[in-house]
């Protein structure tokens, strides 16, 4: 009995150690290759509008997150294209259809991008809850992220053959989550500090109430070689906030602060070559 446990521990580290290792190789290969001269510019932005199709994500008393997402994200889009010209938006999805999660993260490493930005709104049994929040990878903190960490990434659930894509990750079980606390993101420094600033320009560019920067496991940023953030733009269940989400305005404000942050961003990683 003993031998037999000892044998699934040895094997469990030596699938970890793996997985480690592939990660570790990934990163490498993705900043010593041609990529390498262009690592500290931003030139290739991954606009990521989260769920869309058959899956709705969060939802409020009359509006679905897949929407507000897709409105904010071709927004911010739209924003970037017009005053960043040295600068390629690439969208994982510009209208209401249905992106697997693994490709999301293919879209950003095949595309070589330099920044990921992956766009949300929240939701809580709690309505008075509201603001915004920035999550950039990492471990659970508290259970509240753990548990935002486990709703988007049931995604996979939806997605065929998600067993054997996804490598038998379960987004219901916290043990599964404990893999990304294996997986710290190689560029966590630089996602943190596009997370800050995107928080900052939504708190004094939108007016928004910011709820900070958190850490999680989301699986999209976990696939993810570069820069990468997934940003919450508010709560859905809270009334007043979910007619701001709705509102043009409301979102064209949003997504400008997200692109002054990016813009800053851009120009202090720049000025450091």
């Amino acid at each position: 009995m003993r031998f037999g446990n000892n044998k699934r521990n040895m094997v469990r580290n030596i699938i970890s150690i793996g997985l480690f290792l592939f990660f570790l190789l990934l990163t490498t290969s993705s900043s010593s290759g041609p990529h390498k001269s262009t690592r500290n510019q931003v030139r290739k932005i991954v606009i990521d509008a989260g769920h869309g199709g058959h899956d709705p994500g969060t939802s409020g008393n009359f509006s679905r997150e897949k929407d507000v997402a897709l409105k904010i994200a071709l927004e911010l889009g739209s924003t970037i294209e017009k005053h960043l010209k040295d600068v390629e938006v690439i969208y994982t999805r510009d209208d209401d259809k249905f992106i697997d999660l693994d490709v999301r993260a293919e879209i950003a490493n095949k595309k070589n991008a330099d920044l990921f930005v992956s766009i949300h709104c929240n939701a809580f049994p709690k309505k008075h809850i509201y603001g915004t929040e920035t999550y950039v990878l990492g471990t659970h903190k508290t259970k509240a992220n753990l548990e935002v960490a486990k709703r988007e990434n049931s995604v996979i659930l939806m997605e065929d053959d998600y067993k054997n894509r996804y490598e038998g990750f379960d987004p219901k079980s916290p043990d599964s989550h404990i893999l990304f606390q294996l997986y710290q993101n190689a560029f966590l420094e630089n996602s943190l500090d596009l997370a800050a600033r995107i928080e900052n320009q939504l708190s004094t560019r939108a007016g928004r109430h910011s709820r900070g920067v958190k850490q999680a496991g989301f699986w999209v940023l976990w696939r993810t070689s570069m820069t990468a953030v997934y940003v919450e733009t508010g709560y859905l269940s809270n009334p007043t906030e979910e007619k701001d989400l709705n509102d043009e305005v409301q979102q064209s404000y949003i997504a400008s602060a997200i692109f002054r942050a990016i813009r800053d961003y851009k120009q202090d990683m720049e000025s450091s070559n």
